[in-house]
């Protein structure tokens, strides 16, 4: 099959599709209107307007010697000459002369009773007729001037200019090199610093060689090396354990995370799965475990193990200018972002997920009084798990120096004053428990360890405040134990209890969920062909594999209680969805994450922290509206630009808000070079849809 053709750019246009309740603006009615607007430069409104009613007026009334002159009746049709010399002289003509006056009499007898007869019956109503057919006209020139307005207001529009290539890798507000070389030296180096740097309106430039990835699950496991930053020196030269999870071949990066060797990533799951008590990996679900958090990651390997046992891995890491952890991961269509585990607190509420996990993440754990543990136990709920790997636990090696023991046992001693609970130790792996009792955590503590958070620094949704020494989470009324929530994916659908802690209504919840799940159906009845057809190849591809995916993540700019994202699921798309919680918007953040998804929030007046080109589609339904609303502090144009930068090549942008923003948004986009197409909604005459593209675009300033 080919491929669809793609979208024009700043035109709408497109055609109705199945029963969606979306339409295009059709192009013939733009030809249609085009072509009138033609007809009216040559003829006045009012002779467009009585043209035909001045015709049958002149059948009707006008004189039998009046309908031939010069040979032509009035009503555009030619008759024959009627030769009127010397008649009277010759009799020989005469007859036939009276033969065709009489047949042209007969006609103009036939219309003329036609017509009085059809006047008769609509006397009544000629009249508003001719103002409806005057009102209509009026309409149509009315929307050729607006139409010729937006044209020409495209045309000056002058499209962005190209960053520097410097910037093609580049995370803003992550000035790490630059705190560096002013002499600041301490974890706060890798600290988000918005404030500080000035916005760039320019377009991000692909890499160069940039490919668009595979689709998945083969770009999972395969990935091309031109699109990250990472070298092939940089990857020959990795460490043993690196070595083993991936491989060079040519200009592709392959990653063996289902490998069978020894200290494979399945190995060590199953291991992980047995020292908390469980059979295999396999029955994580049913322990409660869904969402983990994977701190320092390395490229993903576990998150894309667990990912087929059913659980949803986050992988947070620091900013790196090169070899990134969180640009690789991310390119293999996993979930991922920059976070920095130094100073500040996460971006996500207190008691939310399952399990956290560092395999050699390089944090300093016995650092700073415990306070990096304290994070890990404010972002754990009531019975996680942590678990750490890390040569320090090795009872055979590095326990032996006494440096390391000191390390070890302020660990352990800082474990035990969060009531955690040492599950078992093998080789360099360590799997705590949470304790899932409230009260019993608040008497042990009184007297030793971190002190309990007091209400104004126990924060149910942080955004980037200081780390805090103190115990989080005990106040919330999300303090429930994993062994008593419902298990995946039975969470996704709370109980009426449980919507009520979230300040959310059952109707409203249940209300949500339907029309999010028609919603995805009618955004897909538009972009299937293109998306998740049973054959979505580009010319030159080998046949897919099921589900036939080009999309593997999408990003959610207003994610409110996380609609979207289960209703992708309930429509069986293998997608998984950042649920973003605009600052601006209420604040359900804490109901996605009890849903078993995961999201953050943030300030969409800056960037958001991750690398470029890193997300397939982006979508918000009333984003835009949000942010007109509040004081000015960041331009729409500054929106779109940090959009671009987020999207990958050939990447979709969906946007749902009132049809001025969308009329806006869509002039903005022919400045991005993006295709647009704005969609009417059937059932909102308020609303619209604007469907983007960004190319691939092939003539790069370098």
């Amino acid at each position: 099959m080919t491929r669809p053709i793609p979208l024009q750019r700043g035109v709408s246009g497109g055609k109705m599709i199945g029963s969606s309740q979306y339409s295009w603006d059709d192009d013939s009615q733009m030809k249609d209107r085009t072509e009138k607007a033609d007809l009216n430069q040559t003829r006045s409104p009012h002779d467009q307007t009585n043209i035909s009613l001045s015709n049958l007026i002149s059948l009707s009334y006008n004189s039998p010697s009046k309908l031939s002159k010069s040979g032509v009746v009035e009503n555009g049709f030619r008759s024959d000459s009627i030769i009127n010399t010397g008649v009277s002289k010759s009799r020989k003509h005469l007859p036939m002369l009276i033969l065709k006056f009489s047949l042209v009499l007969i006609v103009i007898l036939a219309l003329s009773g036609s017509l009085w007869w059809t006047i008769s019956i609509t006397t009544s109503s000629r009249v508003y007729i001719f103002r409806g057919h005057r009102r209509i006209q009026e309409r149509l020139v009315s929307e050729l001037v607006e139409i010729g307005d937006l044209s020409r207001g495209a045309t000056r529009l002058k499209e962005l200019e190209f960053c520097s290539p410097e910037r093609e890798n580049y995370v803003p507000c992550f000035n790490v090199s630059e705190n560096i070389a002013l002499g600041d030296s301490t974890g706060s180096s890798y600290d988000r610093q918005c404030a500080q740097e000035s916005r760039q309106n320019c377009l991000v430039l692909p890499r160069m060689n940039y490919r668009v990835p595979l689709r998945w699950p083969t770009g999972r496991d395969v990935i091309w090396l031109s699109n990250v930053r990472i070298t092939a020196q940089q990857v020959l030269t990795s460490g043993s354990l690196t070595k083993r999870m991936m491989m060079l071949e040519e200009d592709q990066i392959s990653f063996r995370s289902d490998s069978l060797m020894f200290d494979g990533i399945e190995d060590y799951s199953h291991q992980i799965a047995e020292m908390i008590g469980l059979s295999s990996e396999s029955s994580f679900s049913q322990a409660g475990v869904r969402t983990v958090l994977d701190i320092g990651c390395g490229y993903g390997s576990f998150g894309a193990h667990l990912l087929s046992k059913q659980l949803l891995t986050m992988c947070v890491a620091n900013y790196e200018d090169s070899g990134s952890q969180v640009q690789l991961t991310l390119e293999r269509g996993l979930p991922a972002m920059v976070g920095s585990f130094n100073s500040k607190q996460l971006p996500y509420p207190a008691v939310s997920f399952d399990m956290v996990h560092c395999a050699r993440c390089g944090v300093e754990w016995d650092q700073r009084d415990g306070i990096f543990l304290v994070e890990v136990d404010r972002l754990l709920r009531p019975g996680g798990y942590f678990v750490w790997t890390s040569p320090l636990n090795n009872l055979r090696g590095s326990l032996r120096k006494k440096e390391n023991q000191e390390k070890w046992t302020l660990v352990r001693n800082f474990a035990e004053n969060l009531c955690w609970t040492m599950l078992s130790q093998q080789d360099e792996t360590i799997v705590w428990k949470k304790t899932s009792k409230r009260s019993g955590c608040v008497s042990r503590n009184s007297g030793s360890g971190p002190p309990i958070c007091s209400k104004g620094n126990d924060v149910e949704s942080p955004y980037y405040r200081p780390l805090k020494l103190c115990i989080g989470g005990t106040r919330s009324r999300r303090w429930i134990p994993i062994e008593e929530r419902a298990t995946w994916p039975s969470r996704d659908k709370p109980n009426s209890t449980e919507l009520g802690i979230h300040g959310v209504h059952a109707e409203e919840f249940v209300e949500d969920i339907l029309n999010w799940n028609l919603e995805v159906r009618n955004y897909w009845s538009l972009l299937s062909p293109l998306l998740f057809s049973d054959h979505p190849k580009r010319p030159g591809d080998e046949d897919p594999s099921p589900p036939y995916n080009m999309l593997r993540n999408v990003m959610d700019m207003n994610a409110r209680f996380g609609g979207f994202n289960s209703a992708l699921l309930e429509a069986g798309k293998s997608v998984w969805v950042m649920n973003v919680v605009p600052t601006t918007a209420p604040n359900y953040l804490p109901l996605i994450h009890d849903r078993g998804y995961v999201g953050v929030l943030h300030d969409w007046c800056e960037a958001f922290p991750t690398y470029p080109r890193t997300y397939d589609m982006v979508h918000a339904e009333g984003l835009l509206s949000i942010e007109t609303s509040q004081p000015k502090r960041c331009t729409m144009l500054d929106l779109f630009t940090e959009i671009d930068r987020l999207l990958r090549p050939e990447g979709w942008v969906i946007l749902q808000d009132t049809a001025p923003l969308i009329e806006a948004a869509r002039a903005l986009a022919t400045r991005l070079k993006w295709e647009a197409r704005v969609v009417q909604i059937a059932s909102n005459n308020e609303k619209r849809l604007l469907i983007c593209q960004k190319p691939l675009l092939k003539t790069q300033l370098r």
